[in-house]
């Protein structure tokens, strides 16, 4: 304040006293005895390729026999205590989830449409029919400097620039062999925890040295890096990662800042392991190998989630410590699975890879410790590049700014139940790749949800699948040909969003020409 400024307030007495009052206000409000904000840690939970019926913890109206299967405490303790998400979304296979999960962009935006691995070499399948487009093989990277890649600001960036110690422990696979993101040190993470470029392990194992040839060593891609002082040990790998975590956050604690835990693991990804503190009991139910086995993973990812929360309750952490729990695409539903293929996911139908249900439906809780009422269940359907602009508003993070457009819309309005981003809104799923196995609804593909209704466009023949979820979840009844209606809107909304987004297709070998637009084949 310049010197006449104050000379005035002296000689002005209502000035001076509506100085006062405003030297009060900020003494309580910013003076040196106030208390700071304290930003909430945020543990993201995510498990690869866990489905929607993978669990105890029933996520539709009724309970299902893979419900009485499953045994997972500590999902259903954090439900008690948080609010479970019923129309979960995220991508049908894991690389596009990922990476819309750290820029907040839809796949058809981000063009990493399928799954990554090594740097320029596309892992697409084989088609009679179709030419797959140039998409972004080399996954998100944090520079403009990599072709074939989506350039962007990642949420871990965002997080350590207000003030976090980030933490990535597990699964990567957001970026391919030999590019910065294949190291999650290089995408915002202060620490990194056996994550690379692989989107699997060689072995759970510690015996096996988790997949790594020699122990000590390092065997790409699959070993699973950073873990040798467990090679030779009878751990599996998801208690492996777990204790590392533990670790990790002791020395979070240490820097007295807030912490983000990424908590990513490879479990229940194939190759099927038994987790033998789990196994036995499996086949004492009467399952088979492959199935025990199976089961044993998912109990021994549910251990680790209950370990974590007994870690913020023996540290003092739980009341301000956020737990978001996430799967990256539906569960797998082939081969080594037992039992008939594409059923795993029931009543869903197919499974990881599918456009239907059963590929992209996942189990999603929040906890948020006196924000989101204990025990709640929300409706609402939301997709996977909603938890970018979610968790930074979770963590008070409102003016910050990103080289890419973000499509995510924040779900906080549905966890305070003041709101919802569901009504009118459309979901977009675009994959226009092929995964590589068969079965129903695995394909290049389109997809739209709106409401009730979703709209399924196939690439290779150019046909429309249409469905009510609401009244028919399995997507049993194809109403195509009765609501034409609905099929031209839909289409027209699909059309006009992938060209809005520069959304790339596929192309016919018999003549070179990209096959049509949704819309273009009404």
């Amino acid at each position: 304040m310049k010197k006449h400024d104050n000379i005035s307030i002296l000689l002005n007495p209502l000035k001076a006293s509506f100085y006062i009052f405003c030297m009060l206000v900020c003494s309580v409000t910013s003076g040196s005895g106030a208390e700071p904000v304290k930003r909430p840690n945020i543990i993201m939970f995510l498990v690869d390729d866990m489905g929607w019926q993978d669990t105890s913890l029933p996520f539709w109206t009724s309970r299902t026999p893979f419900n009485e299967r499953y045994h997972t405490p500590a999902m259903s303790k954090l439900a008690s205590e948080g609010m479970m998400f019923t129309q979960a979304y995220a991508t049908s296979v894991c690389s596009p989830t990922r990476v819309s999960l750290m820029s907040g962009m839809n796949a058809a935006r981000h063009r990493v449409t399928n799954w990554t691995l090594e740097r320029d070499k596309p892992v697409d399948g084989k088609s009679e029919i179709l030419v797959y487009p140039d998409w972004n093989v080399n996954g998100v990277q944090p520079v403009d400097t990599v072709p074939h890649s989506a350039y962007a600001t990642m949420l871990p960036h965002l997080l350590r620039d207000n003030g976090y110690f980030t933490i990535h422990c597990g699964k990567a696979h957001y970026g391919a062999i030999g590019t910065p993101s294949a190291d999650p040190l290089n995408c915002g993470f202060d620490i990194n925890i056996a994550g690379h470029a692989a989107g699997g392990p060689g072995s759970y194992l510690g015996t096996e040295n988790f997949g790594n040839s020699e122990k000590g060593g390092y065997t790409s891609p699959w070993g699973v890096p950073g873990l040798e002082k467990y090679h030779g040990d009878s751990v599996f790998l998801t208690e492996a990662l777990t204790r590392e975590a533990l670790k990790s956050l002791d020395q979070a604690k240490a820097t007295g800042k807030p912490f983000y835990l990424y908590m990513a693991h490879y479990a229940v990804h194939i190759p099927l392991y038994a987790d033998k503190r789990f196994y036995d009991k499996y086949l004492d139910m009467g399952l088979n190998e492959s199935e025990a086995r199976y089961a044993s993973m998912i109990e021994g990812m549910d251990r680790s989630l209950g370990d974590i929360m007994d870690y913020l309750d023996r540290k003092g952490l739980t009341e301000n410590t956020i737990i978001l729990f996430m799967s990256d695409n539906g569960g797998f539903s082939l081969r080594p699975r037992a039992g008939e293929l594409h059923t795993h996911n029931k009543p869903l139908n197919s499974g990881k890879g599918s456009a239907y249900e059963g590929g992209i439906r996942e189990p999603m809780i929040v906890k948020w410790p006196g924000k989101v009422r204990p025990g709640t269940s929300c409706s609402d359907y939301l997709i996977v590049e909603d938890f970018f602009p979610a968790i930074l508003e979770m963590a008070g993070i409102k003016n910050y700014s990103t080289v890419q457009r973000v499509d995510g819309k924040s779900f906080v309005p549905m966890l305070r139940q003041k709101g919802t981003t569901s009504n009118g809104r459309k979901l977009y799923w675009h994959f226009p790749n092929n995964w590589g196995p068969t079965g129903p609804g695995i394909g290049a593909t389109s997809t739209i949800r709106s409401g009730d209704w979703k709209l399924i466009y196939f690439y290779e023949d150019s046909h429309f699948e249409l469905y009510n979820i609401s009244n028919d979840i399995g997507e049993s009844h194809n109403l195509a040909d009765q609501e034409r209606t609905k099929v031209r809107e839909l289409a027209l909304n699909l059309g006009m969003y992938l060209r809005s987004t520069d959304a790339q297709r596929p192309s016919y070998k018999s003549t070179g020409k990209p096959v049509p637009w949704p819309d273009e084949k009404l």
